[in-house]
């Protein structure tokens, strides 16, 4: 019994330790806080800001309970030990392992410490040249990331989305939200290539294939991204939405241009157009938010000119013929099992990134 004491004993230091890095101790007392600011019902007096409120409690609650659940876990296997015999050892030894598989997984959130990481974030995914050969390769990613939010416990929220003509999709918009969204996603930012042979033209010729993805963090208010007015040009246009010409034509739609920069933001959909240019700020604060990553730059007055994701950043490419392989060209991480991947099995590819 005394090496499962032993063990156990090196499994609660390292909680500790990961505990104090993590700063639980304080992200309790803010959790307990907006607990009881969220009871109040003075604070559906600004709708606005309790929804924020409230998103802020269930995603730093999302973010402390499982580290929570397991120290408790950590002290009734002490007690355990402490009463138990030799006929307990077996059930002990099975529980400390799986504890300590289950801390191996939260210990990875020590990977985050990136000024963005602990936001959400949005998915931007633009189909390449090519017409509908690259439309459609654009709704195959915007599959696989919808699956792996799926399975990883992420919401998503769709903001915009063009289809095309004949298939795919030219574009869409998804506001992400979990505990450390943006860390977890920001691997995924800029080119991805695939080669396959094409179901669009007769031959069955091989076709290349690019869409550009953009995983932005998101802002919500100037705090962290100051962007000055007189920098901004702001166009109102016609939106239009579902079911004809006539419907949804009123001037909703909302173009942001950042003029130093030259970094554009559209945004057309069936709501309002205040809250249009809402989420075209909010998604521009995090392009510029994105390219100070990029460009290494102290503010964003020192940014210089060009789009937050280039489309020579290849960082991905996707190969279903004459081999199947997936391959990053920044970790190398491969996988053979390209059906998996486009089936949302991107975990290797975002653990490799951050494990460089």
């Amino acid at each position: 019994m005394e090496d499962l004491k032993k063990q156990l004993s090196m499994l609660a230091q390292s909680l500790t330790n990961s505990w104090e890095k993590l700063e639980l101790d304080n992200k309790t007392k803010q959790l307990e806080t907006l607990e009881r600011e969220i009871s109040e019902p003075e604070l559906w007096n600004n709708p606005e800001n309790a929804k924020n409120k409230n998103e802020e409690f269930a995603h730093l609650k999302d973010e402390i309970e499982p580290w929570i659940v397991l120290r408790a876990q950590i002290n009734d296997l002490k007690d355990l030990i402490d009463l138990g015999g030799e006929d307990l050892k077996e059930e002990i030894s099975g529980q400390l392992n799986a504890m300590e598989k289950t801390y191996n997984e939260l210990k990875k959130v020590l990977r985050f410490t990136g000024e963005f990481d602990h936001l959400n974030a949005v998915l931007r995914i633009t189909a390449g040249v090519g017409g509908t050969e690259a439309m459609d390769w654009a709704s195959m990613l915007e599959r696989m990331y919808l699956r792996f939010f799926e399975r990883n416990n992420f919401k998503a929220e769709l903001i915009e989305r063009i289809t095309g003509e004949e298939a795919g999709i030219k574009t869409a918009v998804y506001e992400v939200s979990g505990v450390n969204t943006y860390g977890t996603l920001k691997s995924e930012h800029g080119v991805h290539r695939l080669v396959r042979l094409s179901p669009f033209n007769a031959d069955n010729l091989r076709q290349t294939s690019f869409s550009l993805i953009e995983i932005l963090p998101v802002i919500k208010s100037d705090t962290d991204i100051r962007i000055d007015e007189k920098d901004l040009r702001i166009d109102v246009y016609h939106s239009g939405g579902h079911g004809g010409q006539s419907v949804n034509t009123t001037n909703s739609a909302v173009r942001v241009t950042h003029l130093p920069t030259n970094t554009v933001v559209a945004i057309q959909n069936e709501r309002s157009q205040l809250q249009n240019k809402e989420k075209a700020m909010e998604i521009l604060r995090g392009k510029l938010a994105q390219m100070k990553i990029e460009q290494q730059a102290e503010s964003i007055d020192k940014l210089r000119a060009g789009e937050s994701a280039k489309w020579g950043q290849q960082i991905r490419n996707y190969i279903l013929q004459p081999y199947k392989l997936v391959k990053d060209t920044r970790t190398k991480h491969e996988e053979t099992d390209v059906e998996s991947v486009l089936d949302g099995d991107i975990m290797p590819f975002i653990d490799a990134f951050l494990e460089r």
